[in-house]
């Protein structure tokens, strides 16, 4: 008769800026890629397994390759370094070098209207930032937008990490001459929290959260290392407590030190575990202008099983919790309000202030903290849900 493991001693529900040991984070980002692990890989380049283009198109076209690649891109990204780099995902450079052109159209007139998109880690004008460039992009060129995302290496890869019907978003990023490095971090969607807000959410949450994304970049360019491509650190995502102790000056300082850069080519694609310590590179030419297209997938199950019209139930609700004592009103917006800021506009409802806008649940507080009149409310939400759309 089989007998019943024994179970793990719990750990610890919340996690605090403290949380984590040092020693443990070092000795886990000092493992090494071994290339047995990888075979369907052409190389290993500082523990980053390195794919051809060609591998993908010919996997996705034979479901037994199909299966043995997604599975070693998984593993990877689960277990092993968390990144992978495929070399000429994106092979044809015309459309590459049209889509860049579009993006840079696209820069030059958000700039001539105030819409310079910015970005979270970094400080302003370090580059240039588009937002939401997949609609952009489809709708300027929708035969473009067709040939770039019919890219195997994309759809294999996002694939591999999570499965069928993810949600294609992307970010364009044009790091300038003199362009500083980002601060290094974890990824949405707990790496775009203060630690004040990370730490409210249970460990199992810091678990789920690098399942539901994965992290992707085109390059649009040549990228020798003087350009600034994308600081990784290998194997960091297996480290648990890393959206907290990240932000701690030992694990800053250790990045620094040990973090890889690799060279990329125009038309090679790089994929990562949003919970790899990373951040884009400083630019340290005094002419190249180095372009990604960021891509940020997200699963098909982040999302709640029905449609709620929550702006109708605030509308009914304010005159209720504005004049009713006794309620326990933080749960009853936790029941009624939008309380999360994501999915949104960026180009009309930037985070002010941090690294996300205010949502209705903040909104709602800050109304029934100062007895705004109901209309002006209203008014308030009516705004919120002009500035979320595309």
């Amino acid at each position: 008769m089989n007998s019943i493991p024994p179970r793990a001693k719990p750990g610890p529900i919340w996690l605090t800026a403290d949380s984590g040991d040092f020693e443990t984070f070092v000795r886990l980002v000092s493992q090494t890629t071994d290339p047995a692990d990888t075979p369907l890989a052409t190389e290993v380049i500082r523990n980053i397994p390195v794919y051809d283009g060609a591998t993908a198109d010919r996997a996705a076209a034979d479901p037994d390759r199909r299966a043995a690649l997604t599975q070693e891109w998984a593993n990877v990204f689960a277990n092993g370094a968390g990144i992978i780099v495929i070399r000429q995902g994106l092979a044809d450079h015309a459309v590459i070098d049209r889509a860049s052109a579009l993006f840079d159209a696209i820069i030059d007139a958000e700039k001539r209207d105030a819409r310079g998109g910015g970005d979270h880690f970094a400080k302003p004008g370090a580059n240039d930032r588009i937002w939401n460039s997949l609609e952009k992009h489809c709708l300027a060129d929708p035969a473009n937008f067709a040939a770039y995302y019919s890219s195997n290496g994309i759809a294999l890869a996002a694939e591999a990490w999570l499965g069928p019907n993810s949600q294609m978003t992307a970010q364009v990023n044009r790091v300038n001459p003199g362009g500083a490095a980002q601060v290094p971090h974890r990824d949405y969607h707990l790496g775009f929290m203060s630690g004040a807000q990370m730490a409210r959410y249970p460990a199992h949450i810091h678990a789920v959260s690098p399942v539901l994304t994965l992290q992707g970049a085109v390059a649009h360019c040549d990228m020798p290392v003087e350009t600034g491509p994308t600081m990784l650190l290998p194997f960091s995502q297996q480290f648990f407590e890393g959206y907290l102790a990240f932000e701690r000056p030992e694990f800053q300082a250790h990045f620094a030190a040990h973090h890889v850069q690799l060279p990329l080519e125009k038309g090679d694609l790089v994929f990562f575990n949003p919970a790899v310590m990373h951040g884009a590179g400083t630019n340290r030419t005094a002419d190249r202008f180095r372009m990604v297209n960021l891509l940020q997938i997200s699963s098909a199950f982040g999302r709640a099983m029905e449609t709620v019209n929550r702006t109708r139930m605030l509308q009914a609700l304010y005159p209720v919790l504005a004049s009713t004592p006794g309620l326990n009103i933080d749960n009853v917006i936790a029941a009624s309000a939008e309380g999360y800021p994501f999915p949104t506009n960026l180009d009309s409802n930037p985070p002010i202030g941090g690294m996300a806008p205010k949502t209705q649940a903040d909104f709602l507080r800050d109304a029934l903290a100062t007895r705004q009149e109901a209309r002006d409310f209203f008014a308030t939400l009516a705004a919120l849900e002009a500035r979320n759309l595309s």
